[in-house]
């Protein structure tokens, strides 16, 4: 942490817990989840394939979720009292601060890593769409 950031932390803030980490890292994933799934249906529905028309609708359906558990996860931001703010881009890694009821820090998601979450999460909200 840097000079400015170590004076902001109050000496007994308590950092945030495992649960309010993994908010934390949603509020981040899914607006990214959300951007790659609108694009993909854009494309597709420019596209000429004879399926676009349900490929479109399915997105459709995606993106509802995944709004439905963005809302939910910036609610509970709210409610904890936690702020994320998007930080810089370093070699391919991607820094976030966040305040945690006086506790600060940052955290960084390489590229690479965060695609593939994306990528196991799309696949999660697929198949929880087909096989509820």
């Amino acid at each position: 942490m840097n000079r400015k950031l170590q004076e902001a932390v109050p000496t007994g803030s308590i950092s945030p817990s495992a649960e309010e980490l993994r908010i934390i890292r949603d509020s981040v994933l899914l607006p990214m989840l959300l951007t790659i799934v609108d694009r993909n249906a854009r494309e597709v529905e420019q596209s000429g394939y004879a399926i676009r028309r349900l490929y479109v609708a399915a997105s459709q359906v995606l993106m509802n979720r995944i709004h439905i558990d963005l809302a939910r996860a910036r609610k509970e931001l709210r409610q904890r009292q936690i702020k994320v703010f998007e930080d810089e881009q370093i070699d391919g890694v991607l820094y976030y601060r966040f305040i945690c009821r006086g506790y600060e820090d940052r955290f960084g998601l390489m590229r690479d890593l965060a695609r593939r979450e994306i990528s196991q999460r799309i696949g999660r909200y697929v198949r929880e769409i087909f096989q509820p």
